[in-house]
């Protein structure tokens, strides 16, 4: 007797993917731009000092403020995501980020408007990052919560590719023109057009945004909650982010732990990558960009199936491949930068983010599952956004800061193994949710298959 072939996904529920990745792409595209602009110009245009690498650890410290916005965005969208669906707030996410990258292709330059400059690039970084905060959460949940069980971790990865899809995307865009340019050229107008191009791409993200269909899973809750308020009468709803402090805060800090190997390697790898080679390394910023490029594209290939690994041997175990094997790449990573040559070093980052995906490619699936309908869009955007100002927001800023105090990689190693360390305890703390139903209630366990 042969095992049945697992259901294929209905048409509709193709588009829910296709429609989140590309959402998410657009939206990462928009936030990593800022990224590799801090690490190649914002520290020449809107932070001038005598010292590059000051100027660097500036520009650095206005790409960090951006993460702590987002765990307020995570809490605004995850409020109104949990009380009127996914949809509605995905909408609103990719407006308001397409609308502040846009609005940074045209700022003035600290040599026109003085400090006001740095201060307005802040402002628009903020509304990134609460955008980027809501949008997470969204994205991957109605995707989750669209699929089926058995599959749940491959399709609910698809919109984490769109992570390195839009790191791809803006460091490619970057990479031709630091290669059809001059430098001069390049910071006198050249850096503006990955950031204007952002307001073509937001239309047709927005156009087929618009056509994907509600989460069936959220619609299911809300009916059930209007015939429980029904038959009790006029009964308060609760916010859901009070019902996630009261009996889901184990879950959160999961969550927030399970992401500090995850966000603070990817950024180390990533974004400090480009600063190393230049400042120290004395390379091109094309060498870079280039290593990068290609990793990110091995990198968006090997989450979907990491995802998949994770329905198959469950999300903890794959997980902790991709954290137990950071830890130890990270030695590895460092002496490969230091030869100085192109192979070498994109093997540093293609197969560091292939670790990475690890833990990246079911963080989706496991997330969701380990909260309830009702407030999964707070709970999942909570622990998600609040890790990301501990890990990501500061990860190039400390690798930077560690880099001029010792002049040595080592403390930088040190540093991003700790936070692997974390990220075990973290796992092996939370209980195997492959196969939990997302139909549960708020406050429900998760329940695992036998």
């Amino acid at each position: 007797m042969t095992n049945a072939a697992p259901p294929q996904p209905k048409p509709s529920f193709k588009k829910v993917v296709i429609g989140s990745m590309i959402g998410t792409t657009i939206e990462w595209y928009d936030f990593f731009l800022y990224g590799s602009a801090a690490a190649l110009v914002f520290n020449k245009l809107f932070f001038p000092t005598a010292n590059p690498l000051t100027g660097t650890l500036l520009a650095f410290s206005t790409y960090a403020i951006g993460f702590l916005a987002r765990p307020l965005g995570g809490l605004v969208f995850g409020h109104f995501g949990d009380k009127l669906g996914r949809k509605k707030l995905l909408v609103l996410s990719l407006l308001l980020m397409g609308a502040a990258t846009f609005a940074m292709g045209l700022l003035p330059t600290y040599a026109t408007i003085g400090f006001v400059a740095p201060l307005l690039l802040t402002l628009l970084r903020l509304v990134q990052g609460f955008a980027l905060g809501g949008e997470w959460g969204g994205a991957v949940l109605i995707v989750s919560e669209h699929g089926s069980a058995e599959r749940r971790g491959f399709w609910a990865s698809w919109p984490q590719a769109g992570a390195p899809a839009g790191n791809l995307l803006a460091t490619a865009v970057l990479a031709i023109l630091a290669a059809v340019q001059t430098d001069e050229a390049f910071l006198s107008w050249g850096w503006r057009v990955p950031f204007l191009l952002s307001g073509v791409l937001v239309l047709i993200g927005l156009w087929i945004r618009l056509s994907v269909s509600e989460s069936p899973v959220f619609l299911e809750a809300q009916r059930k909650l209007e015939q429980q308020k029904v038959a009790a009468g006029a009964v308060k709803e609760k916010a859901p982010i009070v019902t996630v402090i009261r009996h889901s805060w184990r879950e959160v800090l999961i969550a927030m732990g399970a992401r500090m190997a995850e966000n603070v390697s990817y950024y180390v790898i990533t974004a400090f990558i480009l600063v190393y080679i230049t400042s120290e390394l004395g390379m091109s910023k094309s060498a870079g960009l280039n290593a990068v490029l290609i990793g990110s594209a091995v990198h968006l290939v090997t989450i979907p199936m990491w995802g998949a690994l994770s329905d198959v041997i469950g999300r903890r175990v794959t997980y902790l491949i991709g954290a137990i094997g950071i830890a130890g790449w990270m030695f590895v990573f460092f002496a490969l930068l230091d030869t100085k040559s192109f192979l070498p070093m994109t093997l540093a980052v293609t197969v560091g983010l292939v670790l990475h995906g690890a833990m990246y490619g079911p963080q989706a699936a496991f997330f969701s599952e380990l909260f309830g309908t009702k407030v999964r869009y707070s709970g999942a955007s909570i622990g998600y956004q609040l890790a990301s100002i501990a890990a990501g927001a500061v990860a190039p800023l400390i690798a930077t800061a560690l880099l001029s105090a010792y002049n040595s990689t080592l403390p930088i190693i040190l540093y991003v193994v700790g936070m692997c360390v974390l990220t075990v305890i973290a796992v092996l703390a939370a209980k195997e949710t492959k196969g939990t139903s997302l139909s549960r209630t708020d406050n429900e366990p998760a329940v695992v298959r036998a």
